[in-house]
């Protein structure tokens, strides 16, 4: 298939509002997909090229300016063979060597297909119709249960897989897609109450535990390798040797495992959440090597020994056990890993489950987590039966934009402007601004990573917009009504947290999770 069919679709998607006009475009093109084309496409579509980012930012593809091709000529893999030579061209003149790939590639592209091809490569495709969307296009155009098609995306952690899964085996093939040892899935995920009185309500006899502010890993380990995963499937093995140490002293044949890794310093205080990533986020080895007064000076953090600590087992010795209770996983867990399991009670009465909140505040932890023990391990969905509980309200929310500081934060992009997530569309609606909570350091690191990522200013020049690809942890005291914005409210009190270089844009939190703060 011609790409130029895959960029005129995204174009007519991004034109309508409706989900289901979306979702019927897509459709008609991914049944018309060679079986060989299926998992770039699906990619290509939902704006994440199968290898993933390459290391192509709006600075270089926005400055490439070269005449459009009058006529159609490029096929779909010649895109994902593009990508992967882009992706292979690394080391000395390694930027000069891509921007003439790309040159080259665009001189071939019609109009449409270079402002498509630009997005895609920077992981921007602002179409309003991503993963779920495509997800049920997919599944109407092999004509199979949407439901199917997003536990065999959840499982193997990979929407092209099983799209081409159902396009080319259909209903039988996507039913044999299993948990398995060694392939990562999508992590489930929780939503939020005001405290854990409101959080029984919903969730009966729980398992209330405490709620680290560490990073997400998910561990695999099998008879032939242990790897470890980030939330976003992301392999940092190399990265976490006393994870991969403490895994593999673990009696079982094979298992994976939910949890989170955290620094912590000698006297067992524990890093701050941007202390914890910055460790993570070092070159293989040095994040342990460098010990707990080392400091990072690319943030200005403290480095300290990175622990893991585990809350749930979804395999266990060749068993999925992603569809039993959590009552028999967490006793299983508890057997496994023993001190390694996050401090954990069963109750269903308010007044303890406060009471384990309170020591985990005491410990300097986020809150907990309220765990409905007879739920089932609900891969890749925000699934009620798991609450989290923090004193203060947080969001993650993208950045959409920053404007150039004053006075003393003259030259540094300063207040940003904030989007929560339309879970229809994709798209993100601007909930408020904020400049609070903003070091020097992450000034001069967001005002770095904004200009790479800008794609255009207001006429004064004053505001600076960007791709929607960087995630934020913004604490608030609320939110309120408001005719100012889009979605009809706006957050109150907001300060920055942290950066969360382990989220995507496709996971921050959605405006109708800032609509519950009214």
């Amino acid at each position: 298939m011609l790409l130029h069919l895959l960029a005129e679709t995204s174009q007519a998607v991004a034109a309508t509002s409706s989900r289901k006009a979306k979702s019927e475009l897509l459709a008609s093109v991914i049944s018309e997909l060679a079986p060989t084309e299926i998992e770039a496409a699906i990619g290509f579509l939902t704006g994440s090229a199968r290898q993933g980012r390459v290391g192509v930012g709006w600075a270089t593809v926005g400055s490439i300016e070269v005449t459009a091709a009058d006529s159609p000529t490029i096929e779909i893999l010649e895109l994902d063979r593009l990508i992967d030579e882009v992706a292979a061209t690394t080391g000395a003149g390694s930027e000069a060597e891509r921007t003439a790939l790309l040159e080259s590639f665009f001189t071939r592209a019609t109009a449409v297909e270079q402002e498509f091809v630009r997005h895609v490569l920077i992981g921007d495709l602002r179409q309003g119709a991503l993963g779920g969307v495509v997800t049920d296009a997919v599944a109407k155009a092999a004509k199979v249960k949407i439901a199917a098609v997003r536990r065999a995306a959840m499982l193997s952690g990979d929407l092209g897989h099983a799209a081409v899964v159902a396009l080319t085996v259909g209903d039988e093939g996507l039913s044999q897609i299993t948990l398995e040892a060694g392939r990562p899935i999508l992590p489930m995920l929780a939503s939020t109450a005001a405290d854990v009185a409101e959080a029984l309500e919903h969730t009966g006899e729980s398992s209330v535990e405490w709620k680290l502010d560490g990073a997400r890993i998910q561990v695999h380990r099998t008879a032939e390798q242990l790897r470890v995963y980030t939330r976003n499937l992301n392999d940092v093995t190399d990265r976490l040797p006393s994870v991969v140490e403490i895994v593999e002293g673990f009696a079982c044949s094979s298992v994976v495992l939910d949890g989170e890794v955290m620094g912590f310093m000698h006297d067992d205080t524990p890093l701050a959440f941007q202390d914890t990533m910055s460790q993570l986020g070092q070159e293989p080895g040095s994040a342990e090597e460098a010990g707990p007064d080392a400091t990072d000076s690319g943030t200005g953090s403290t480095g300290g020994a990175m622990r893991p600590f585990f809350f749930d087992v979804m395999e266990l010795n060749g068993q999925s056990l992603i569809d039993e209770p959590l009552a028999t996983r967490r006793q299983l867990l508890e057997e496994l890993v023993g001190d390694h399991a996050i401090p954990a009670i069963s109750t269903s009465e308010a007044d303890a489950a406060q009471l384990h909140l309170d020591e985990a505040l005491a410990k300097r932890h986020e809150g907990v987590m309220v765990k409905a023990l007879d739920g089932t391990y609900e891969a890749g969905r925000r699934g009620k039966s798991w609450r989290k509980v923090k004193p203060v309200h947080t969001l993650d929310l993208v950045v959409l934009a920053a404007e150039w500081g004053h006075g003393r934060r003259q030259g540094w992009l300063s207040n940003l402007h904030l989007g929560a997530r339309d879970p229809d569309t994709g798209e993100f609606i601007m909930v408020g601004k904020t400049f609070k909570g903003l070091t020097d350091e992450l000034l001069a690191w967001q005002t770095e990573q904004f200009l790479q990522r800008r794609t255009h200013e207001s006429a004064t020049g004053h505001t600076v917009y960007i791709t929607h690809d960087l995630v934020v942890e913004i604490a608030v005291d609320g939110a309120q009504s408001s005719s100012r914005y889009p979605g009809g409210v706006a957050l109150r009190f907001a300060r920055v947290r942290a950066y969360r270089a382990d989220k995507e844009a496709a996971q921050a939190d959605t405006i109708d999770a800032v609509r519950n703060l009214l």
